[in-house]
């Protein structure tokens, strides 16, 4: 039996067949939700520094606490989903998600970083179980062909949230009007409990709407669904490609402030707040523009073509030449831009019934964000914050490799 992923079925309510629209602008919401909390992380990393007097080492626990828990929960939500559904799953992310930010007010009362720590690992977990439905849901509904399109289109708006995250964290972490508000922690107390209170209402939104799930009605034309899922050589180097950009962006993103106050004195917290927000509108702006250079150009082709970009964007970054340095380092963020959701369009291609499970392995190689920043962490301590950014380049090349060769699809049975 063959799959036409152009005739999908859509199990439905009440007997009747639903279009994609709807489906589709409901489950893009949740990338901007994801995007605000990922753009306000990287501010809370130099807040705390402050704050809470801590080394830049010790402050990027927070991206591993954060990245770490799309190790350890990405796959329990792919079978939570596999069993319940998308949108049990869907559910259950809000829920998290909400739980882990209402956490933020304990903590900041007992000023506590493990406390911090806790509570991103808990709303953390709540995006693993949204990205692990939203990602897949989004290259299902519509055509294989234009699948990368599709994702990349519903990640721009992950792109806007992640713009807000900073502009927000620079007015009320370091608001140059209130100095004291740069060494105190209610103001992360009350913007936690305002998205907290938002998710609640997005929870109760998705309790109310049907939301058809997704399944297929034949297998897809050309994919041998007994072959064993970590046979199928090009998800495995997905697996790979996607440690390594991930591990790249967050460790960029993570150490940002720091680099653009240590490279260039005349930049001050709240701007380089500010440029980070700018930078995440580039990273957006090169969503929208990737997404339409999509439409004549092959996605690997592209990703391969951005990836050289951003290794010769690293290697002015590592240099430290002022202001030349942090636009190149802003730079960056364009070119990195349609990396995340082009691997895993191509990592997820021809799955067949492995679709689900590969979407988690996928998701779960985003523990790269949770590792290499703080070897960058370490190296910023050791050496400079300049020489930490030729991490990033290396894992660029990876990208790269995987953009030209890596993504071709075959299975150890048909090498």
């Amino acid at each position: 039996m063959r799959l036409s992923t152009e005739t999908i079925t859509v199990s439905t309510y009440k007997g009747k067949s639903q279009q994609f629209l709807l489906p589709l602008i409901l489950i893009t919401s949740l990338f901007f939700l994801w995007g605000m909390a990922y753009g306000l992380l990287d501010v809370l990393n130099k807040h705390f520094q402050e704050a809470l007097n801590i080394t830049t080492k010790r402050s990027t626990l927070l991206q591993t606490a954060y990245f770490g828990a799309y190790f350890l929960i990405a796959f329990p939500a792919g079978v939570f989903m596999s069993k319940f559904g998308y949108k049990k799953g869907i559910m259950l992310g809000l829920a998290l998600y909400a739980g882990g930010a209402f956490l933020f007010f304990p903590a900041a009362q007992l000023a506590s970083f493990n406390f911090f720590l806790l509570a991103i690992f808990v709303l953390a977990s709540g995006l693993v179980c949204l990205e692990t439905a939203a990602n897949p849901y989004a290259t299902i509904l519509g055509k294989s062909e234009t699948a990368a399109f599709r994702l990349n289109l519903a990640q721009s708006f992950n792109g806007i949230g992640s713009f807000l995250g900073p502009i927000i964290g620079a007015r009320l972490f370091f608001n140059k009007t209130n100095v004291a508000a740069t060494n105190d922690l209610e103001s992360v107390q009350w913007v936690y409990i305002i998205i907290g209170v938002t998710v609640v209402l997005v929870f109760l939104l998705f309790l109310r709407t049907p939301l058809p799930e997704i399944k297929s009605s034949e297998e897809k034309q050309g994919v041998d669904n007994q072959t064993p899922l970590i046979s199928h050589k090009h998800l495995i180097n997905a697996v790979i490609a996607q440690f390594f950009y991930v591990a790249a962006q967050v460790g960029i993103a993570a150490l940002f402030i720091n680099y653009c106050t240590s490279v260039n004195k005349s930049i001050d917290n709240a701007e380089a707040s500010y440029l980070l927000s700018i930078s995440l509108l580039l990273f957006t702006a090169g969503r929208f523009a990737g997404t339409a250079l999509m439409k004549v150009i092959a996605p690997n082709k592209l990703l391969a073509l951005f990836s050289v970009a951003n290794i010769v964007l690293c290697i002015i970054v590592v240099l430290g030449n002022s202001w030349l340095s942090v636009y190149s380092l802003m730079a960056i963020f364009f070119f990195e831009s349609i990396m995340f959701p082009t691997i895993f369009a191509l990592g997820i291609k021809d799955l067949g019934s492995h679709t689900q499970k590969g979407s988690s392995l996928i998701i779960m190689s985003i523990v790269g964000g949770a590792l290499v920043p703080y070897l960058m962490g370490y190296l910023a301590d050791k050496e400079s914050i300049a020489v930490s950014y030729s991490i990033p380049l290396l894992c660029f090349i990876v990208v790269a490799w995987y953009g030209l060769k890596g993504y071709r699809i075959q299975t150890s049975s048909n090498r």
